[in-house]
């Protein structure tokens, strides 16, 4: 077995590509899209009304619209594995947009700028785990071509997305497409713990994204950015997938509060809090302690595997989902007290100071 290995994770950590379980009614059609194991759907291809435009030039665009993207390299030092993204350059000092599955958890990140091929290092500004956005500063990076950022996406107009697909780094690979749908919504279980995630109001587009893509943008025939490429459906491996992406005025909306330090029961800014559990859903009462963090601030406290977190400073914990919501608006050096059940059934409660660890 290699050394390194992924991480079967929600939002797809390390491929970083979201895989879709579920998907909303589309534009009020009564039509959902076909599960993610049978064949891809084009069930909004026939809502066109208008002479369907010409494809892109997907090698233009990379000429375009490639030096304005980072390949992103991520380890997970917990638990030796590596991952890989894309991000989108908003600033010429170095701002990176990308989404926050691509960072989610990461001890160590880096990214390769195509516009100049320099490799930097980088720091977290800060995440919104809710709208998968996250904010990137590559260290020391200044002069980088920027993204042109584009308006609303249109149903049937032509699309390229770009993306650093399967890790391979260097050019951004591109696939072309269309616009198929507005207003998604796609959902996601994470294998290891059970928790849930949806993200909704996404554009939906005929092209298939890859892992490795999340992050990268989708764009117009103008080279502009519409788009954060963020999901595809199980049928990427297929010809004819489907692909999402958030809209990008309200990725940059995300941005835009992210690096006005605007923090918020979702939006965190800056160092992450660290706890050093692993956690699982318990049928909706608590989160499982899967996985203690040895050296970690709740081993250290006495919380081992098997223990069944059921609050935080008194608010209930329902989940592994919660678990992770509690903690957002903490900081390293807080101090949280911590209500668990142990494994010889008493009730407990541990006042833990949180360290830093990676983001959430």
């Amino acid at each position: 077995m290699s050394k390194s290995q992924h991480r079967p994770v929600l939002w797809s950590w390390l491929v970083s590509v979201l895989t879709v379980v579920g998907l909303g009614l589309g534009l009020g059609s009564g039509v959902g899209l076909a599960p993610a194991s049978g064949a891809p759907s084009n069930f909004a291809l026939d809502r066109f009304t208008d002479r369907p435009q010409a494809p892109l030039d997907p090698s233009a665009m990379v000429g375009q619209v490639g030096p304005q993207v980072v390949n992103i390299d991520t380890k997970f030092g917990y638990n030796n594995a590596v991952g890989a993204g894309t991000g989108i350059v908003i600033d010429p000092n170095g701002v990176v947009l990308t989404n926050n599955h691509v960072i989610s958890g990461a001890t160590d990140i880096s990214a390769f700028d195509v516009g100049n091929g320099q490799t930097y290092a980088v720091d977290v500004v800060g995440y919104d785990r809710t709208q998968d956005i996250a904010v990137l500063q590559l260290r020391g990076a200044s002069g980088l071509p920027t993204a042109a950022i584009g308006g609303e996406a249109t149903v049937g107009e032509p699309i390229v997305a770009l993306g650093n697909v399967n890790g391979q780094g260097g050019t951004p690979n591109a696939v072309t497409g269309k616009v198929v749908a507005l207003n998604q919504s796609v959902s996601a279980t994470d294998t290891l713990t059970g928790a849930q995630e949806s993200l909704g109001g996404l554009i939906q587009a005929d092209a298939p994204i890859k892992p490795g893509d999340s992050g990268g943008p989708m764009v117009n025939n103008a080279g502009q950015v519409i788009g954060v490429d963020t999901a595809a459906t199980d049928s990427y491996k297929m010809s004819g997938g489907q692909g999402f992406a958030i809209p990008i005025g309200r990725a940059m909306g995300v941005a835009g509060q992210i690096r006005s330090g605007a923090g918020s029961n979702t939006v965190h800014i800056g160092p992450t809090a660290f706890l050093g559990l692993g956690v699982m859903d318990n049928n909706g009462t608590g989160a499982r302690v899967q996985r203690v963090v040895n050296a970690g601030p709740a081993g250290a406290a006495g919380i081992a595997p098997g223990d069944l977190i059921t609050g935080v400073d008194n608010v209930a914990i329902t989940g592994a989902t919660s678990m992770t919501e509690v903690l957002v608006p903490h900081h390293p050096g807080d101090t949280i007290a911590v209500h668990y059940r142990s494994n010889d059934g008493g009730e407990r409660t541990a006042n833990i100071t949180l360290a830093e660890g990676p983001p959430a």
